[in-house]
């Protein structure tokens, strides 16, 4: 068979039409039994199960006040899931047209838990007051931001959705959808995104749109509708479903995309009200079949006034035909209109908004020179210049009683107190410990690998070698000795090893890196620019090797200026791409608020940066403030903090380790882990430079994935300045890279999350 023909027979065979998820629970037999026809028709393609996850948000979420977390947060889990397994509690939902088998909570518990953070915007009774109306949406352009968002918030039980029309390209200005689904019907293309939001809601689609033969299956059939949104383009309909809906007494609304204009017409309150606000006195349905296009512009121009004359929408029409096939909508003006429609259809359900009218919110006159608002100040920057740095983490005492006989969980914590200490990219510790007796499992956190830079968990898998290599180094000094298992063939992908901690007569050997866990720190200052002595080198060599890696250091001061450069690219390439930039703010912490309350991130003290430069860091992570700058392909001096800081170093080190596994990096940041704990016994400063190596390897062994193009193309020619300078043994995976220098202590250091809140007991 050809390509053609073979692409054609696929196409053919793609779901056009189902819009219905299937919900089971694998504690009833018959449940069970479908999902394994499905899973043996080859009917799943894709199973998400974080249902443990979402109860214990669930948990934490139903006791504020104790703000669970850690051990008190497990119990709480245990006790909610009780003793039956737990893919026989809650909801698997199966999504024909995508092939995912997904396991979400209860209904119940799935409401309570996805309107947690409406509450008290929105009170427990009115969201349950909500879920219990039926609302009509009509017309699925701006409808279908209606619809999603009615979804989103909740706003509605069951939804109807009317349309005659599939989809085509050009609706892509402003209609959600992506370019597989040109050609499907517009009623499906919503269906299927209010059930993956919520599979609970009730959805029925009247593909024909709204007909003389099914209007009042529409309106009332399975209970009479409380609401009706309606955002068609036909005159005739419009009218219509107005005087329908009228004679059943359901209120109306109607978002025009242009200006804001919201309608509302409260037939339930006003039986007797001339549909349009009269605009359209004289006129009935019937009277609107069959206009022509100058006909109708004319009628339109009645239902939205002659202020709709004054601007580009007046122009537009009168090109109608002419140059364009019809009335301009932009995605802006769907989408300000489904948050308007949603939030005036919230309040007319709930008794909020009780009068018919006509309101605009017109963005051109809301926003427009000379109604600027009161310029505040940043009162986060105000606090990170004047606050004193936190504490730093300190190390537990070693000492343990010598007639403890067994490992004590005490023991446990203690150890793994030491593992935190480790680094990790961004400070997002995303280690995970699980213990039993004296055997603790170390895994990496199933929330890591959603940045670009921990490209397949492969930084994650580092700083887990790092914190083992704590582990290691700290039992001995306790009088344990320690047993690294690798688990990194069993079934859970996330896991890398087991530490076997045992007490018996043996006398363990200590090493002298031990005495430096606590000092072991991230200095940014400035270096002198002293020179690496050979013996320091040697030193820091020797460690790598130890856990099998290598170090590559350069000196040369010609090519340090060059990886200068690169960074320095590297930087302003990151802080110039929204999501980078994006991810790189997420991770600063401003206020002495959050670097407590969050423990993780980077305490933007721990920056070392005078007051000018914080500014400057604020600015630069502040998309808005840098999105031009983008556009227009300047932002020279994000690259400047780069170029200082290698050029005040000894030296920049990189450490390697063979192959490329998740294996290799994990072993990779043991050696780390030792190169780093070396550098610090010898009084040397590390600043690591992490992110641009897993770019790196996002562009070379995930094809870029995740990355813009323009991001992909400058990283390709980056990698090759950088390979000119390093000289990376070919099949080793590229750990860190950092700065060596010799510099005042850092002011300040990056929090550590409480071990609770990493440790289970099993």
């Amino acid at each position: 068979m050809k390509l053609a023909e073979r692409l054609a027979a696929l196409a053919a065979g793609v779901d056009q039409g189902t819009y219905q998820p299937a919900l089971f629970s694998l504690a009833d037999s018959w449940d069970r039994r479908k999902v394994e026809e499905l899973v043996a028709a080859g009917q799943v393609r894709e199973v998400h199960d974080r249902y443990v996850d979402q109860l214990a948000e669930l948990c934490a979420t139903r006791s504020p006040k104790q703000r669970l977390r850690g051990a008190a947060l497990d119990e709480a889990v245990r006790a909610a899931l009780g003793d039956g397994p737990p893919e026989e509690r809650g909801t698997w939902v199966h999504y024909p047209w995508s092939g995912r088998l997904v396991h979400v909570l209860g209904e119940a518990d799935y409401r309570e838990l996805r309107f947690s953070r409406n509450r008290y915007k929105i009170t427990p009774d009115e969201q349950a007051r909500l879920r219990d109306k039926r609302i009509g949406v009509v017309g699925l352009s701006v409808g279908q931001a209606s619809a999603v968002t009615l979804a989103l918030e909740g706003v509605g039980g069951r939804l109807k959705l009317a349309d005659f029309d599939e989809l085509a390209l050009s609706n892509m200005n402003r209609l959600r959808a992506g370019v597989h689904e040109i050609g499907l019907h517009k009623c499906v293309i919503a269906a299927r995104a209010i059930a993956e939001i919520d599979p609970f809601v009730q959805v029925e689609v009247f593909r024909s749109g709204i007909t003389e033969e099914n209007v009042e299956a529409f309106l009332t059939e399975g209970g009479k509708l409380d609401l009706v949104i309606e955002e068609c383009d036909d005159l005739y309909t419009k009218v219509f479903l107005r005087e329908r809906a009228r004679a059943h007494g359901i209120p109306v609304l109607m978002e025009t995309n242009d200006r804001g204009m919201l309608d509302i017409e409260r037939f339930d309150r006003e039986p007797d009200r001339p549909v349009l606000h009269s605009l359209l006195r004289g006129l009935s349905a019937a009277d609107l079949k069959g206009l022509t296009p100058a006909q109708k512009v004319a009628i339109v121009l009645r239902i939205i006034g002659p202020d709709a004359l004054k601007g580009r929408l007046g122009a537009s029409m009168l090109e109608v035909e002419e140059t364009t096939t019809s009335w301009p909508q932009l995605a802006s003006g769907t989408m300000l209109g489904g948050a308007v429609s949603t939030d005036a259809a919230r309040r007319v359900l709930l008794g909020e908004l009780t009068q018919s009218g006509r309101y605009f919110v017109d963005l051109d006159v809301i926003v427009k020179d000379g109604r600027e608002a009161e310029v505040v100040v940043d009162a986060a920057l105000e606090e990170a210049l004047a606050r004193k740095p936190l504490p730093p983490p300190e190390a537990p005492p070693l000492a343990r009683p010598a007639e403890k006989r067994t490992v004590t969980r005490e023991d446990v914590r203690r150890l793994v107190s030491f593992g935190v200490l480790a680094p990790s990219g961004g400070n997002a510790q995303p280690w995970r410990f699980v213990a039993k007796g004296g055997r603790v499992r170390c895994k990496v956190s199933p929330d890591a690998g959603r940045t670009l830079n921990d490209f397949q968990r492969t930084a994650s898998f580092v700083a887990l070698g790092a914190a083992v290599e704590n582990m290691v180094l700290a039992a001995p000094a306790m009088g344990l000795s320690a047993e690294v298992v690798d688990v990194s063939d069993s079934k859970d992908p996330l896991a890398a090893c087991d530490v076997v901690f045992r007490v018996d007569d043996s006398s363990y050997a200590v090493d002298p890196l031990c005495a430096v866990l606590g000092a072991r720190c991230t200095n940014r200052k400035p270096g002198t620019g002293a020179a690496l002595s050979e013996r320091a080198a040697a030193g820091l060599a020797e460690a790598a090797e130890e856990r099998g890696g290598k170090l590559v250091l350069v000196t040369d001061r010609a090519a340090l200026a060059e990886l200068g450069e690169i960074l320095g690219q590297a930087d302003r390439m990151m802080f110039l791409s929204r999501k980078h930039n994006e991810e790189m703010a997420a991770e600063l912490r401003w206020t002495e608020e959050d670097a407590r309350t969050t423990r993780d991130g980077l305490d933007v003290l721990t920056l070392d940066a005078p007051p000018s430069a914080l500014a400057a860091v604020r600015l630069a992570t502040t998309w808005k403030a840098v999105e031009f700058a983008s556009k227009i392909g300047v932002g020279g001096a994000l690259a400047r903090s780069a170029r200082y800081s290698v050029g005040s170093s000894s030296a920049m080190a990189l450490v390697v380790f063979p192959g490329a596994t998740s294996r290799s990096y994990f072993e990779g940041g043991r050696a780390l882990e030792r190169v780093w704990l070396e550098a610090t016994a010898q009084g040397l400063a590390i600043q690591p430079w992490a992110a641009m190596l897993y770019l790196f390897a996002r562009l070379e062994r995930g094809a870029g994935k995740g990355l813009e193009p323009v991001v992909r193309e400058r990283l390709g020619e980056l990698r090759q300045r950088f390979l000119r300078v390093f000289d990376v043994p070919a099949g080793h995976a590229e750990i860190l890279l950092f700065r060596l220098s010799k510099a005042e202590p850092p002011t300040a250091r990056s929090l550590r999350k409480p071990v609770e809140d990493v440790l289970t007991f099993v």
